[in-house]
């Protein structure tokens, strides 16, 4: 029997609900795979200008590939002096040194007791910082702050070795700030024989801006006097260099030989004054030659 196409097939009620669940089924799953889709395409771009976002900033994306090697470095902060100033303890210090590698000049410590109330801006270990940075700041400092400068002499490290002559300035640095603190940060693995509390922090420049503020005094008053011993020693590149052994000092330490000003004991210096037969390095007194040189501005 031939049916008729233009009238209506009736489908059994049962039949049509699970035929019409079917198809529901598979109109339903299309669209929500199609919206997973959508979500997850949307969701990987929401990523991507995040991380976009945050490579400008400065800082690693967490979920980013292929940006290895970017790490964000958070400035020196004021926090840990403050949860001292909480507890009742002040003045606190901040102590570093500057010139431990050096083959000449003396090595310089500085000790700063900032203001809480005019923490200058811009802090950082004052090797991350420009010449220029470091100049500003240095005057910003000594204008706010409680300072104090000590010079450990090329006598005093070829006498006692670069580390207790560090040891020593620092000590003798916080000792000559115009207030004795309650509390010392101090740059490095060793604590200070100091009349105060004394904590250690290791890369505490970068992380205390008590320290930064003192890395950044040491280094300035460092390389200015480097610059003075040039006029007094030309040849030698101390303006440039500052006394650090780099290929033109090595240069000139061969040619001209090794000014009072060198530490004797160490290798380069040493092996210069081997090559001058029969001699040996002269006892005289430096510039820096007094027990103990401090500069200090309230």
């Amino acid at each position: 029997m031939i049916r008729d196409t233009k009238q209506p097939i009736k489908v059994p009620a049962k039949l049509a609900s699970r035929s019409g669940g079917k198809a529901a089924r598979a109109d339903g799953g299309k669209a929500s795979t199609a919206k997973v889709r959508a979500s997850k395409t949307a969701a990987s771009k929401a990523v991507s200008s995040k991380a976009g976002t945050k490579e400008t900033a400065g800082s690693k994306p967490a979920s980013a590939k292929g940006l290895k090697g970017v790490i964000a470095v958070a400035p020196p902060s004021f926090r840990r002096e403050r949860t001292l100033i909480k507890r009742g303890i002040w003045p606190i210090a901040g102590c570093d040194e500057a010139g431990r590698g050096p083959l000449a000049g003396p090595v310089v410590a500085a000790a700063v007791v900032l203001d809480p109330k005019r923490v200058p801006k811009g802090l950082d270990d004052s090797k991350r910082l420009t010449a220029e940075k470091r100049e500003a700041l240095f005057d910003e400092i000594c204008a706010t702050a409680q300072v104090s400068v000590v010079y450990a002499s090329p006598e005093r490290i070829n006498r006692d070795n670069i580390l207790r002559a560090s040891l020593w300035a620092l000590t003798r640095a916080v000792h000559a700030l115009p207030e004795m603190p309650r509390h010392v940060f101090v740059d490095g693995r060793d604590r200070l024989a100091t009349k105060c509390d004394c904590e250690a922090v290791i890369g505490g420049d970068g992380l205390i801006a008590s320290i930064a503020a003192a890395s950044i005094i040491a280094k300035v008053s460092r390389d200015r006097l480097m610059c003075r011993l040039a006029e007094e020693c030309p040849g030698y590149g101390f303006e440039q260099h500052k006394g650090y052994g780099v290929p033109e000092h090595l240069d000139a330490l061969a040619r001209l030989g090794p000014t009072v000003h060198h530490r004797r004991f160490f290798a380069p210096v040493a092996a210069a004054w081997q090559k001058i037969e029969g001699a040996r390095p002269p006892q005289i007194r430096d510039l820096f030659e007094a027990d103990v040189t401090v500069e200090a501005t309230a």
